[in-house]
């Protein structure tokens, strides 16, 4: 029936049109909460709100886990990050990302999003942070992309350059410069113009893409919401939240420009546009974290402040204007849909998690599907309907939360935020997210109503978990000498650096 109804949705989209122009809004520690439309009372977001007017909100939107390069992985490959590589083994449920340090980065053998659009002719640009590798082979123009303006990690710093380089901005395959030595972000007053200059190459990207006639995927990875927060000087004192909420208004705003640009170029109903986040709010950033409305926790939890994300969809002349749908996505799902779009097929010789989403832009059903909820190699939690099975509970270990590190401050729920790492499998933890959004309320075992949701779920998690081939993992070796110490292009600068000597040792994640 999917299948079907995918082909009735491909065949719409080509008779009112040519395949269209794909941008991806990814933003970075964005929480659910942020938006107006989700209720933030401090209204920061009118373009966003806006957007969503036009188009379909997705209150039910998911991450596919909760910390950054894993979530991106799988955006941009439509596969678990169990799936992969985006993972680690050295302990067990633990969040592993892609610091400075890590040895691997995202696999030659996975396909990604622009790989595959390029055989249907669009030229395919990345703008922002990437943190799927920085060494050279793991880098956006080895992995489908034409254009890359950014940098592979986040702008965290700034470094004493003996012991640990500042982050490079690239200009596709060639560095130009560094976080703090060249693109300034002032760590006192959390003054940058990173941004606006972000905005700067989007909307010349579209406008010589507009120029050209040729189909373009622009996936706009910008991360000021990331600490530490950034905001240019025009927006700063602007919110009623501080410096977060002055970046969130100042991203806004670029989304606003963007739209407005699509419009004005005459292109605007022949581009698709999806804005999310990689996950949760990072709760621990205190009064510089955003919000994650009324749900559990926040990011690095598998709870749903730290995977539930904002999800809005445009296509002005295509997807009907004020339509809220329910249907239960995520990130994955824009690589099986943006393929969909673009008139191609998925992979087939490989597992692919995302579906393909056309069938509720264009006509708004549903389609049944249950969302897998993992932390590193763990498969924590289990979504179907309304209903939420914890298999796992962790928050983080009592040593972490002792020395002041609280994935779930002032939202302590006795025997789920846990310390420890507790298994449910054989008793797992319901929720009815309908009643219950916040987690607070096991559903008692006793009941008919858990009785009958355990039945429904059990085989969908035993077919999973069953049919569930992880890839090798990317994320398990650091070495100090793979740091951003001579990238590409800096002995055109005069900014090569010396890396020491090669140890390699196996990462430590500790949550």
């Amino acid at each position: 029936l999917c299948f079907v109804g995918e082909c009735c949705c491909l065949a719409e989209t080509r008779q009112n049109g040519s395949n269209p122009n794909i941008i991806i809004m990814l933003m970075d520690d964005m929480g659910w909460g942020d938006l107006g439309v989700f209720g933030q009372p401090s209204k920061e977001t009118p373009n966003l709100d806006r957007m969503a007017s036009e188009g379909m909100l997705f209150p039910n939107f998911y991450t596919a886990n909760p910390l950054c390069s894993p979530s991106r992985a799988a955006l941009l490959t439509g596969r678990l990050p169990v799936r992969n590589g985006f993972y680690t083994t050295n302990a067990h449920a633990r969040n592993a990302y892609t610091p400075q340090e890590i040895v691997g980065g995202i696999s030659k053998d996975e396909i990604l999003i622009p790989e595959m659009l390029r055989k249907a002719g669009y030229v395919s640009k990345i703008v922002g942070k990437w943190h799927l590798g920085h060494r050279p082979q793991y880098l956006p123009l080895e992995h489908g992309f034409d254009e890359f303006f950014g940098a592979p990690n986040c702008h965290v710093g700034p470094y004493n350059k003996t012991f640990r380089p500042n982050i490079p901005v690239y200009n596709n395959s060639q560095m130009v410069g560094r976080y703090y030595e060249d693109f300034r972000i002032n760590r006192a007053s959390g003054e940058s113009n990173l941004t606006q200059l972000y905005l700067e190459e989007t909307v010349k990207f579209l406008r010589r893409q507009a120029a050209s006639g040729e189909r373009f995927f622009l996936y706009w990875a910008v991360d000021a919401t990331h600490t530490p927060v950034y905001a240019s000087k025009r927006f700063q004192g602007k919110s009623q939240r501080g410096l977060y909420g002055d970046a969130v208004m100042e991203l806004d705003d670029s989304v606003g420009v963007i739209l407005k640009e699509l419009k004005t170029l005459g292109i605007a109903e022949n581009t698709f546009v999806f804005f999310t986040s990689d996950n949760g709010a990072a709760l621990t950033s205190g009064i510089q974290a955003g919000s994650n409305g009324p749900f559990l926790c926040g990011k690095e939890t598998t709870f749903e402040g730290g995977m539930r994300e904002p999800g809005i969809a445009w296509w002005p002349g295509h997807i009907k204007a004020g339509q809220v749908s329910y249907q239960l996505a995520n990130v994955m799902d824009l690589f099986t849909t943006s393929l969909s779009l673009a008139g191609l097929p998925v992979p087939n010789d490989r597992a692919i998690d995302g579906l393909d989403l056309t069938p509720v832009l264009l006509n708004n059903t549903i389609i049944d599907r249950p969302i897998f909820f993992y932390r590193g190699n763990e498969m924590m939690a289990v979504r179907v309907g309304l209903y939420k099975a914890h298999y796992w509970t962790w928050t983080n270990s009592w040593e972490e939360f002792k020395q002041g590190v609280n994935f779930c401050p002032g939202e302590d729920v006795a025997g789920v935020t846990t310390h420890t790492q507790e298994e449910h499998t054989m008793q797992p933890l319901i929720f009815h997210l309908g009643r219950d959004p916040g987690e607070k309320y096991p559903i008692s075992v006793q009941s008919l109503e858990y009785q009958r949701v355990l039945k429904q779920i059990t085989p969908l998690v035993e077919q999973h978990k069953n049919s569930l081939v992880p890839g090798e993992p990317q994320l398990n070796m650091c070495d100090l000498a793979v740091m951003n110490w001579a990238p590409p292009g800096c002995e055109k600068l005069g900014r090569c650096l010396t890396p020491p000597e090669s140890a390699p040792w196996k990462c430590e994640w500790p949550h």
